[in-house]
């Protein structure tokens, strides 16, 4: 209305990308997220198929199974959905956002079919990663347990340059 563009809201918090058990990264049962070598972060057991952003962001990637992100303090998040769902091709999932689109924490940004990650017979854990973890993470700090989508979890504290 005024001409201002939308822009990521100054917000350190994390929640979580879909209502499900929080777990530690190296709980996963793939040692490329359990070994933190995409970043560090924490997973999520999904019991729903709504996803939302685990940060408030701009969208920098959207593909089917991973969603990546970019808060206002430089912090890049991969929302990773499933183990090994790439090779799906993206059929279990309907994006519901766009790239260099700017949401808030909680907003709704992919839909996925469980049953055919099932059907593959394909892990559902849901990773959040911080990717520039060694350039640009200080500190992060998740509570583990039930959650719902878009719940507060923690916080992810970013270097000052």
């Amino acid at each position: 209305m005024f001409g201002f563009e939308k822009k990521p809201r100054e917000d350190i918090n994390i929640y979580a990308p879909v209502t499900g058990e929080v777990i530690p990264l190296e709980k996963v049962p793939d040692p490329v997220f359990a070994q933190k070598m995409m970043g560090d972060g924490y997973a999520v057991v999904p019991t729903a198929s709504e996803i939302v952003a685990p940060i408030a962001g701009k969208i920098t990637l959207i593909q089917g199974h991973a969603v990546g992100l970019q808060r206002f303090d430089g912090l890049e998040v991969l929302l990773h959905i499933g183990i090994d769902t790439v090779s799906l091709n993206g059929k279990p999932f309907t994006t519901k956002a766009k790239v260099g689109q700017v949401v808030a924490a909680g907003d709704v940004l992919v839909a996925v079919d469980w049953a055919q990650i099932d059907a593959a017979q394909l892990s559902k854990m849901t990773m959040v990663l911080i990717t520039n973890t060694t350039d640009k993470l200080e500190n992060i700090v998740v509570q583990y347990g039930q959650a719902i989508a878009g719940q507060q979890l923690g916080q992810a504290i970013a270097r000052r340059n």
